[in-house]
Parts: structure tokens; sequence; C-alpha cells
């Protein structure tokens, strides 16, 4: 008999605000919400994102983000508050890296790292509004 995996449906990150973070990522990676998931109308209320949404991306993994009381900021790469995951994003070339660059730091990330001369690997680390690193780099 064959053996069987399982599949990484999706990755979960803990925030205070959900619908916040969702936003984020969703305008930053082009993701759609799960149906259900969608931002109410302007002033309507918003219960589903007070607890848990989930961002779907075609062909890849989800992100859904989950409602947690209190979530320090990691204060990576040395601190008090390690990460404990990040999220890794590619980009076909520099210019490209250069054009994502902007769009992070104006949807709220916070440049934590900036490699992006580097020869081998061009990269940027940031931090999410949430205090989640991810990366952005060619590949």
């Amino acid at each position: 008999m064959a053996q069987t995996f399982p599949t990484v449906r999706q990755v979960v990150l803990d925030t205070t605000d959900p619908r916040g973070l969702a936003e984020f990522y969703r305008a930053l990676l082009g993701l759609s919400y799960r149906s259900g998931d969608e931002p109410p109308a302007d002033g309507a209320p918003d219960p589903r994102g007070q607890d848990w949404l989930v961002l779907r991306s075609p062909g890849g993994v989800q992100l859904a983000f989950q409602q947690v009381a209190a979530l320090p900021p990691a204060t990576w790469p040395e601190g008090p508050v390690p990460q404990q995951l990040h999220l890794d994003a590619t980009v076909p070339d520099v210019a490209e890296l250069d054009a994502q660059h902007e769009r992070a730091i104006t949807l709220g990330a916070e440049l934590l790292l900036d490699r992006s001369d580097d020869p081998d690997e061009p990269l940027r680390v940031y931090a999410d509004p949430a205090g989640h690193p991810f990366c952005l780099f060619v590949g």
C-alpha cells in the first residue's frame, strides 16, 4: 500500500485585527476572500472579521487570520520576541522587487532588512502590520 501524507491547506496568522491583516495580504498578494468572508458594506457590522478569515490563492496555500487578545510583534532578527514563522514570496526580477517594495510600504509593511543589491539572492524582509516578518525576493 502506498504511503499517504497530509497536505498543507493553509497558514494561519494570529492577529489582534483579522480584517486589517487580511486586507493587507489581500492587497499585497492579490488574494481573494473565501465565500462569506468578504468585508461587509460600509458601516455594517463585521462579525466574521473579529474572529477568523480565510484568503485563497488559485493553486496555492490559503492564508487564514485568527483573532487573539494580544500579540507582541516579533523583534527579528534579535530581541526578546522571536519569529515563529515567516512567509516567503517571490518576484521575477529586481525591478519587480523594487515595485513591490513600494506597494508593501504603502500598504503598511515596515522594512526590516534590505539586501536588494545582493547579486546571488536579492531580497527584502518586512514586518506586516501585526509584526509578522515576511520576505520578498527574486526567485
